[in-house]
């Protein structure tokens, strides 16, 4: 059996098994590959040469489309490959791709990969110190961006091959490579331990972690992530992420052309729900994946217009509130099947097709992935139903684990230490395996001695009309160290005023146990990573910083300044 068919046999294996988890879960073996392994080579070439069905539609923001087929997309990186290789790309080498939702990215990927070289995604977000960082700390060779941001490059030092898309001066136009004659290219003799990926993570409490993976960890890996998705050849897929992070990879490029399946993406400048959904029903997609904030917009705008063709519909990114997945299956008769994983991993545990979905729980760990509960005191496996840190059992060699933190061997002994990886996320599990997201271990806190889950105080509060959004932060109190304090976004149509803060606060007293109750709230856009994570750390440092000034913010309610609050 060769590679591709070995590859094949294993991914037909969880198409099967769609809808039967526990049988999924028990027989899926990942395919043995042998000594050498290219997925651009040895997979997506063998499935596109030939394969006139549409590979990639590109929607703009006023509607133009741009389409490729397969087989389009095997020769156009096939040129490209070829022109990087007269521009001194070499196996091995760093790239750092900063490039948007244009044609050119899915291009640049699949040439990269060819040559054996390591693909730096990175956000067009970014300014010039980020790019020094990345730059040094990854160290790029060479770097693709779009004409309009060689200006960031101006203060970045290094001697690293300047490639735009379009003319820019001192910087070769990588359109150029359309002049080539085609020719297949061969394979670059990668090995599936060779680095195929350096991510940089979104920072959400500290400076960005280099995460690196390889030839097999994501290409061979998000065979999970297609499980989960429930993506089926032939399916039309959308995802809602913004290039240069590991998710966009997840979902726009490897899981739908593991499974051979149309990548629909939408480029836009400003979100409109009302535009996507158009989009989505007129392009016949099946499947669909956003992040919580996405579905939280698409909630309040007018679902009446029904799904379209739409089977699947998927979050992903942070949790998703119970509140939203009824409010979707109410209008759509849909229901959506929230997952987890991180940059540093595929797709971990998700609810997966056919499977039964229980209100708050991100389901269950999917079809190869080791994932144990861990106690954070004991450093023991949590047995039965109880609560811990999700981690990888690193004894059953997780193949979809990233090889490491590059340059920060302290960091990464922390993350594998005891003999698992560590997510640095809490969940409780069930008697059935379900999980329950709590929250980073960062994140949850102790008020008059209970432990709060901010993830379970948010999902009552979204619930109430008024609130679009809501992190939930300690604030520091004398008499019981810290009091849960809530920082909302108000949906349209509601104003930040002290009605409105009781409203809010009534609604999370009457439906939280009393130890979990809301005592402050303040309306305020939340901050965010780039790649969209609300950075609850900021909340925090903020309160904090109020209370060593012994201060209180002037746009703040508490719940003991409301007679009918008080008790």
């Amino acid at each position: 059996m060769d590679v591709a068919e070995a590859y094949r046999a294993s991914r037909d294996q969880l198409l099967a098994l769609r809808g039967r988890h526990e049988t999924a879960v028990a027989e899926f073996r990942w395919p043995e590959l042998g000594e050498r392994f290219n997925w651009a080579v040895d997979w997506f070439d063998a499935v596109a040469r030939g394969n006139d069905r549409p590979a990639l539609v590109l929607v703009a923001e006023d509607g133009t489309t741009t389409r490729r087929s397969f087989d389009e997309m095997a020769r156009r990186s096939d040129q490209l490959a070829a022109w990087l290789a007269g521009r001194g790309v070499r196996r091995g080498d760093p790239v750092l791709l900063m490039l948007g939702n244009q044609v050119e990215l899915w291009d640049s990927m699949l040439a990269v990969m060819k040559l054996g070289a390591v693909i730096m995604p990175t956000t067009t977000a970014v300014g010039p110190a980020d790019l020094v960082d990345r730059i040094t700390r990854g160290g790029a060779r060479h770097v693709v961006c779009n004409a309009v941001d060689v200006g960031k490059f101006d203060q970045v030092p290094g001697d690293y091959t300047r490639i735009s898309v379009g003319p820019a001066e001192g910087w070769a136009d990588l359109r150029a490579a359309a002049d080539l004659e085609h020719a297949p290219v061969g394979h670059p003799g990668t090995a599936p331990g060779d680095p195929l990926l350096l991510y940089f993570t979104s920072g959400t409490t500290s400076r960005p972690k280099l995460v690196e993976h390889t030839q097999v960890s994501y290409p061979v890996g998000h065979l999970s992530t297609v499980y989960w998705l429930g993506l089926q050849p032939g399916d039309v897929h959308l995802n809602i992420s913004s290039p240069g992070w590991a998710k966009h990879a997840w979902s726009c490029f490897f899981a739908p052309w593991i499974a051979e399946a149309t990548v629909v993406v939408h480029d836009y400048r400003r979100f409109d729900p009302t535009t996507l959904l158009g989009l989505i029903r007129e392009h016949g997609v099946t499947t669909f994946c956003a992040p919580p904030t996405v579905w939280r917009m698409l909630v309040n705008a007018d679902l009446s217009g029904g799904p379209g063709a739409l089977r699947e519909v998927l979050a992903a990114g942070e949790p998703l509130n119970p509140e939203v997945i009824e409010q979707v299956r109410r209008a759509w008769g849909l229901t959506v099947r929230d997952g987890y994983g991180q940059t540093e991993t595929t797709a971990q545990v998700g609810n997966t097709p056919g499977s039964e979905v229980r209100p708050g729980s991100m389901g269950r760990p999917l079809p190869g992935v080791p994932v144990a509960l861990v106690d954070p005191v004991s450093g023991r496996r949590v047995e039965g139903p109880g609560e811990g840190e999700i981690c990888l059992d690193l004894s059953q060699h997780p193949l979809p684990l990233m090889t490491g933190y590059q340059g920060d061997p302290d960091r990464d002994a922390e993350a594998k230490a005891g003999g698992y990886y560590h997510t640095g996320d809490v969940a409780s599990v069930d008697a059935d395996g379900y999980i329950t997201y709590i929250g980073r271990t960062d994140d949850v806190f102790k008020a008059s001695d209970y432990k709060i889950s901010p993830f379970e105080l948010e999902s009552v509060l979204i619930e109430h009309p008024a609130v679009a959004e809501a992190a939930v932060v300690p604030a520091p109190d004398a008499l019981r160290l810290a009091v849960p304090k809530a920082y909302v976004t108000l949906a349209p149509g509601h104003e930040p005023t002290e009605e409105t803060a009781l409203s809010v606060l009534r609604y999370a007293r009457e439906r939280l146990n009393p130890y979990q109750r809301v005592r402050r709230i303040e309306f305020a856009e939340l901050p965010k990573t780039i790649s969209g994570k609300i950075r609850r750390v900021e909340l925090r440092a903020r309160e904090e910083e109020l209370a060593t000034a012994d201060t209180r913010s002037g746009v703040e309610w508490r719940d003991d300044q409301f007679p009918e609050l008080k008790s």
